[in-house]
């Protein structure tokens, strides 16, 4: 691993391990510092925008494919920031900010 490799892997450890855990009175505070890093990290497209749908006409694959990791990533790292009750409510076929719409 080279090492800006391991600089990027630092920061992102970093960042993440800023988020606040959630409790029952900090929601708009965790959930500002979820979008702060998620949009440092540049993965909040899946909370700005909806997944693509591939027709016949235009096929979506790398769009759909670069949502779905994003995707998995705000929920992965807004998983590590909540009580592991909460994280029962997110299925694996949900989008994270319907995640966020849950939690609030």
């Amino acid at each position: 691993m080279d090492t800006i490799s391991v600089a990027s892997a630092t920061n992102v450890s970093a960042q993440v391990n800023n988020i606040p855990m959630l409790n029952e009175t900090n929601f708009k505070v965790w959930k500002e510092a979820v979008e702060i890093v998620l949009g440092c990290m540049d993965f909040d497209l899946a909370l700005r925008t909806e997944r693509s749908t591939s027709t016949p006409e235009a096929s979506n694959e790398v769009k759909i494919e670069k949502w779905d990791r994003f995707n998995r990533m705000c929920s992965m790292i807004m998983k590590h920031s909540i009580p592991e009750a909460f994280r029962g409510f997110n299925s694996e076929d949900e989008n994270a900010k319907k995640f966020i719409d849950e939690i609030e």
